[in-house]
């Protein structure tokens, strides 16, 4: 599965397999089972990522343009981006990267099939995710709003925190100007997954490359609701256990942002996570179907908006998974977020309502 995939292998497509020996043949046959190795042969894509500039974006910038699905990549921020762009321009890939600023959303965002937005400030030591919002809502809501003017039938990715309600104000902007579409409307939760397969794989001593978790629910504490019952391959886990990597999937921002001891947040790792979901949903676009995990609106549970397995198509979102079997201690999580991520949802749709 690609979410098991190494970012190191991305780099083998570009090395001349002629000049190789056993070992890097080797190295460079398991490149197709990574993303930039995916779907070369497809249809170009034009990609923008607002807030590139930052450091999840910097990071991002460059994994989308070693992805052999991405034909132009738009590189958007309010200062530092063409920077960012001469440098990742040097990468001998086929993605021409441009930087934009300011003044140039419009043109960087002009004829995008896939939009990522990680723009915004990050969570510091001591910060909730309600000071994040009063900072975030209104970025999200100004570039979303730039997305409807100028590429609406993109798919957006949107990073952003706290997810739980930059995805409701990204639709309600949308439904605003009469070109929402719930399919192509996201908010990448990849990294939680990425966090639970690490970790589940860790205790159990298992190949990190052959775990699966389902991670189900929203994108900030007992919201995220990892479902270890239906991890593959299977590992029966005394309850103290499961609890404990329950939790720590579930503050595994809060690890990052104290470690870093207040010089920033989970960066790398997050662009990573939104580099595969991105690729993903190019995967999707160009015509093979995907199973992701990925909030979205949905009506399997009574959230408006929630994070479960979906298929990723030619047109976005083509299908909502249910949750499955539960495990009673998963039952009891699930019942647990409802009433924090039914009030995060609310609080991004009367952001834009009372606009």
């Amino acid at each position: 599965h690609l979410l098991s995939s190494c970012v190191l292998v991305l780099l083998v497509g570009h090395i001349k397999m002629a000049s190789t020996g056993p070992a890097m043949l080797k190295w460079a046959q398991a490149a197709s089972r990574g993303f930039a190795a995916a779907a070369s042969g497809g249809p170009g894509r034009k990609v923008a990522i607002l807030g590139a500039a930052g450091g999840i974006g910097q990071p991002l910038s460059m994994l989308m343009k070693m992805n052999a699905q991405v034909s132009e990549l738009s590189l958007y921020d309010i200062a530092g981006t063409p920077g960012v762009a001469a440098d990742v321009s040097h990468i001998n890939t086929k993605a021409q990267a441009k930087g934009f600023d300011k003044e140039g959303l419009a043109e960087a965002l002009r004829g995008c099939d896939l939009v990522i937005i990680p723009a915004g400030v990050p969570r510091k030591p001591g910060m909730t995710r309600d000071d994040l919002f009063k900072i975030n809502a209104g970025i999200v809501r100004d570039l979303v709003e730039g997305v409807g003017k100028h590429c609406p039938g993109a798919v957006l990715n949107i990073i952003s925190n706290p997810v739980n309600s930059t995805v409701p104000i990204a639709a309600e902007q949308l439904k605003k100007m009469g070109v929402y579409d719930k399919r192509k409307v996201m908010g990448v939760t990849t990294l939680d997954v990425v966090r639970a397969k690490t970790f589940y794989a860790e205790k159990n001593g298992l190949d990190v490359a052959s775990v699966d978790v389902p991670v189900v629910g929203g994108h900030a504490g007992v919201t995220i609701l990892p479902l270890f019952s239906q991890a593959t391959p299977k590992v029966s886990m005394a309850a103290d256990v499961l609890d404990a990597l329950t939790k720590r999937t579930q503050e595994g921002g809060t690890e990052v942002v104290q470690a870093k001891a207040g010089k920033g947040s989970a960066t790398l790792s997050m662009a990573y996570a939104a580099a595969l979901f991105a690729d993903s949903c190019l995967r999707g676009l160009n015509g093979t179907p995907v199973v992701e995990c990925t909030y979205v609106e949905s009506t399997i549970t009574d959230a408006p908006f929630f994070a479960s397995k979906v298929k990723l198509s030619t047109e976005g979102v083509d299908k909502v998974y249910d949750l499955g079997s539960l495990s009673d201690y998963e039952k009891e999580g699930l019942k647990a977020m409802m009433p924090e991520l039914l009030a995060s949802i609310e609080k991004g749709v009367q952001f834009i309502k009372s606009a």
